[in-house]
């Protein structure tokens, strides 16, 4: 298996699990719950669900479309987007829930930009990858 596809994996248990770690913490203390559920979903759809589906993704459909991944640059530029992006979301959240509005404000807004910029390389590579076969 693809290194890279090994870490979207990892990665995605380890943000499976902080996840679930401040979903338990907003039980125990649910007068705080309101400046950390952002980060709560976030950890569980952008960082468990959705970095699974990237290495699983990048790994089962070049095999199903009988080729190779488009770019493998590409993978592991998204990687590194993905992951910076959902880490600085998730930190900053709390803070301009708090109402910490300038340095975390412009950190989230431009964290969510590169997540955001990680899912439409990932949509790129593998619309690249299993492009229609000519028939």
């Amino acid at each position: 298996m693809e290194l890279t596809v090994v870490w979207y994996l990892r990665m995605s248990l380890v943000y499976f699990i902080a996840g679930t770690v401040i979903g338990f913490a907003i039980l125990l203390w649910p007068g705080e719950a309101g400046y950390y559920i952002s980060s709560h979903v976030h950890l569980n759809l952008l960082g468990f669900m959705s970095m699974m589906i990237y290495g699983v993704g990048y790994h089962i459909l070049p095999k199903f479309s009988g080729r190779h991944i488009y770019s493998p640059m590409i993978m592991k530029i998204q990687f590194w987007l993905s992951n910076a992006g959902l880490t600085g979301m998730a930190i900053s959240w709390p803070f301009v829930s708090r109402g910490n509005e300038g340095a975390a404000e412009s950190i989230l807004i431009l964290t969510a930009a590169m997540s955001l910029l990680s899912v439409i390389l990932f949509a790129f590579n593998i619309l690249k990858t299993v492009k229609a076969v000519q028939m």
